[in-house]
């Protein structure tokens, strides 16, 4: 299953997590219209793909202006994003979330994958935030905890 990150923070807002406002747009026009219905700046505009490296790829900018959002708008909505994860031929932008900036006091990378060799679900946790979590994974990858769930037993009560 694929979740662009609109959808993952929908959930979380669902849940009771906090999440910044957002809406994902198609058109210039309703990328402008977000930001009325969000409120003063600035905003953070991101390409929704499914790979990370969207913000060293120029798929994310924080912007001041509803002018800086079309224009945003207008050079990604219908072109390909070609980032580290990607091939050459990129990923389809074929929408972009318009959300309210926020000041990040501290940063949490959640995730889960799915391990093909042990046949598990691997969740993940990182207090060293997401943005480069592969350059984390790397160098540093004590700093990332990781849990595995039998599919068949499910979370286990020591697995908290």
């Amino acid at each position: 299953m694929n979740l662009h990150e609109y959808q993952a923070k929908q959930l979380f807002a669902r849940y009771g997590l906090p999440a910044p406002v957002g809406y994902a747009c198609t058109t210039p026009r309703e990328a402008e219209e977000a930001a009325s219905k969000i409120g003063a700046g600035p905003w953070v505009v991101k390409c929704q793909v499914h790979a990370g490296g969207r913000g060293k790829a120029g798929g994310v900018k924080v912007v001041n202006s509803k002018e800086d959002i079309r224009a945003f708008a207008e050079n990604w909505l219908g072109k390909r994003l070609v980032t580290y994860q990607t091939d050459a031929n990129g990923q389809p932008v074929n929408q972009i979330l318009v959300e309210a900036a926020t000041d990040i006091a501290k940063e949490l990378y959640l995730g889960a994958v799915v391990d093909r060799s042990s046949r598990r679900v691997v969740f993940m946790a990182s207090t060293e935030g997401g943005v480069e979590i592969e350059k984390v994974a790397e160098e540093t990858p004590h700093l990332i905890h990781k849990v595995a769930l039998d599919p068949l037993t499910g979370p286990m009560p020591y697995q908290g």
